[in-house]
């Protein structure tokens, strides 16, 4: 790999930049690499939030059970009907790649849906050239949606980046060389 954005002409997430655009939603099956589950008391209300709310469709539906959602190509979860959920959200945060043009739609949408489910300081920049959002959804899954900066040598994020080693397109080798 020449440098650290090239990875990105292997993915299905865009390169970072203003103009960026979300892939097409996938319809396909495949088998998941990786995928949340969320317990949930009230199948109709959470589907609800999370189709208007957090940009996700339908896959599939097991009446009464369980709903199967996506967003992107391997950003699928699997809401369940259980017994009860957590009172509050969990320590533990699941994070959704998004492009820097909907961050603002995204959190407008949540609040929309369900006033206060998005935290007071998001959108938020990150220390590691992100712009997030965190949500806390129905069954109080804390959901993370995050969107690649462009590059820009001269913020703080790069200098953070560089000082463990990484490099942007325009710096250095580019290699990342010792780091995983």
């Amino acid at each position: 790999m020449s440098d650290l954005y090239d990875a990105f002409e292997m993915s299905p997430v865009p390169s970072p930049g203003p103009d960026a655009v979300p892939p097409e939603p996938f319809h396909g099956i495949y088998g998941m690499p990786a995928f949340v589950t969320v317990p949930t008391t009230d199948l109709a209300a959470s589907v609800d939030f999370w189709t208007r709310g957090l940009g996700f469709f339908e896959l599939f539906t097991i009446p009464g059970t369980l709903v199967h959602l996506r967003r992107w190509a391997f950003q699928d979860v699997l809401l369940v009907l259980a017994d009860s959920v957590p009172e509050r959200a969990p320590a533990v945060s699941v994070s959704f790649a998004c492009v820097l043009g909907q961050i603002d739609g995204l959190a407008a949408a949540c609040r929309a849906v369900r006033p206060g489910s998005v935290s007071a300081d998001s959108p938020r920049d990150t220390p590691w050239n992100t712009r997030d959002i965190e949500v806390t959804t129905p069954e109080n899954a804390r959901i993370v949606l995050t969107a690649a900066k462009p590059h820009d040598p001269a913020s703080q994020e790069a200098r953070n980046l560089a000082a463990i080693g990484i490099t942007g397109p325009t710096t250095g080798r580019g290699d990342n060389e010792g780091h995983a």
